[in-house]
């Protein structure tokens, strides 16, 4: 293990978690198994307003599905716990104290209700107010106030917040692994909230402490913290500490590629954004997870890492190890990826067909034993055989072949005036005398006497296969007909045959 890469991920129990967080937790843990590195999960849920019950337990289990597995945590703890921020309350108003003795940080007393107020006078100038070198120097902090005034003001309870002193006239230059060189001047910066009256920190100065204090050597997370970068450079030059490398990954973009993939989207074209199912603890709401649409986790993997990284060669297939080996933030690009749901249903094809039939049939049991039908290991093996090429996903194989399990009880009305001759009773009939003398119940068994038995009668094979699938399955559809009666066998092929033939005349007397 290298001591020198430490990488975390570290998500908020706000909600569930988003396919977009699931790779950002993806890419720090191929990054640090790839170097031999340390890979952490942290809970950030210093924003306890938005704090929702059950969202940590579904973010680990997420996870664990996946197979991202961590070092450090608060399950597997470690020497850097705890790991979840509320536990580590009590620590951070020492790192605020440094910063407002160092005079890199201010107490700010201004009330809610006079901030919005400035913003609407702002707006109503067509401008935009921001809490910045320029406006602190006329609002009610303890930059403009006598340090008498400021510690009678604490001493009384006033609320206050700590804000960070942006430093004016400065540029902030900063290195991204995946974006290069950036240049911020510190003019288009605020005065960030780090700390609040009530003990808690808010993300910047926790964020900052905890990577600090875990000795975090890359953060690696989504663009949508660019925007925070130059404030956490000049935190950590603030506190002299040494800033670990940064990579700010593309956002996962919609299916158009216009604009963030987000849950609606998912609503609205049928797929999942979240890897397990959810439901909302407040309303009720259930949101639909990979797991359970039947997606299997590796397949679900594999899809994501080419979500933003691009191996640089043809291979579209990886299992974990392989990823492991190949991954690289250097090949991870600046772009947004567009999210594409059939690409997804094809990764799932391609892992289905790589698992053995004897697996499937498993996954397929259960699946059975859930809508009350008993079926044994071999028939199933044999039915997944027959069926995998035809889906992508393993309840898609009872959606393809019902028939295998249940007796057709309607038969295609459209088959039926197409397919179905006046003389197609006679002629089944024939055929299923003709079935019973048949032995060896298997496919060649079957295909070869079908073959001799339309040669001696003359019949074409077309007309005489479409109407006995009809019986069969009640439609023109499922795998080749020797391999369907092979799998449900003689007598209930014989049974068939006979039901159908009545039910399809009954049907034609009642037209």
């Amino acid at each position: 293990m290298n001591p020198k890469i430490r990488v975390r991920f570290a998500p908020s129990p706000t909600g569930p978690l988003h396919i977009g967080g699931v790779r950002t937790a993806l890419y720090n843990f191929l990054f640090a198994r790839k170097h031999g590195g340390t890979m952490i999960l942290r809970i950030e849920d210093t924003d306890q307003g938005r704090f929702v019950p059950g969202a940590e337990e579904y973010i680990i289990s997420s996870l664990a599905w996946c197979g991202i597995h961590f070092d450090e945590s608060i399950s597997v703890g470690g020497p850097h716990a705890p790991y979840r921020q509320s536990d580590r309350k009590p620590l951070y108003k020492q790192y605020s104290d440094l910063l407002l003795n160092a005079g890199h940080a201010y107490y700010a007393f201004d009330t809610p209700e006079e901030l919005e107020m400035l913003r609407k006078e702002a707006e109503e100038s067509k401008q935009t107010f921001t809490y910045n070198a320029v406006t602190r120097k006329k609002l009610r902090n303890s930059l403009t106030m006598n340090p008498q005034e400021v510690e009678k003001m604490i001493g009384e309870g006033i609320p206050f917040v700590v804000r960070f002193l942006i430093p004016e006239n400065t540029e902030v230059v900063m290195e991204d692994i995946i974006r290069g060189k950036v240049v911020v001047k510190t003019e288009t910066l605020d005065d960030k909230v780090l700390y609040k009256s009530d003990g808690m920190p808010t993300y910047h100065l926790a964020n900052i402490v905890d990577d600090h204090l875990m000795e975090i050597s890359h953060v690696i997370r989504g663009e949508e913290w660019l925007p925070s970068l130059p404030l956490h450079i000049l935190l950590y030059q603030a506190f002299g500490w040494e800033a670990p490398q940064f990579a700010h990954l593309p956002l996962l973009l919609k299916p158009d590629g216009n604009g963030k993939l987000s849950k609606r989207d998912g609503d609205r074209l049928g797929f999942p954004v979240f890897p397990l199912q959810w439901v909302d603890p407040k309303t009720g709401e259930t949101s639909s997870g990979y797991r359970e649409s039947g997606y299997f986790p590796d397949a679900f993997v594999n899809m994501l890492a080419l979500l933003g990284w691009n191996p640089g060669t043809e291979q579209e297939l990886f299992n974990m190890e392989e990823l492991i080996t190949a991954f690289s933030l250097e090949r991870v690009g600046k772009a947004g990826s567009k999210f594409d749901p059939e690409k997804t249903k094809w990764f799932n094809h391609q892992y289905l067909l790589r698992k053995s039939d004897e697996e499937l049939a498993l996954s397929l049991k259960t699946l059975l034993a859930d809508k009350g039908i008993e079926a044994e290991l071999k028939q199933l093996t044999k039915v997944v055989a027959l069926l995998k090429d035809r889906v992508n996903f393993v309840h898609e194989i009872w959606n393809e072949g019902q028939f295998f399990f249940e007796a057709p009880l309607t038969y295609d009305e459209q088959v039926i005036k197409k397919r179905w001759k006046d003389d197609s009773p006679a002629i089944m009939q024939s055929l299923a005398l003709m079935l019973q003398d048949v032995h060896d119940f298997n496919p060649e068994s079957i295909d070869a006497a079908i073959k001799q038995w339309l040669e001696v009668n003359g019949f074409g094979m077309g007309a005489v296969m479409n109407a006995l699938r009809l019986l069969l399955v009640g439609a023109a559809k499922g795998p080749h007909l020797a391999d369907i009666m092979s799998v449900i066998g003689k007598e209930e092929s014989l049974r068939r045959i006979k039901n159908g033939i009545e039910a399809i005349n009954n049907q034609q007397i009642n037209s």
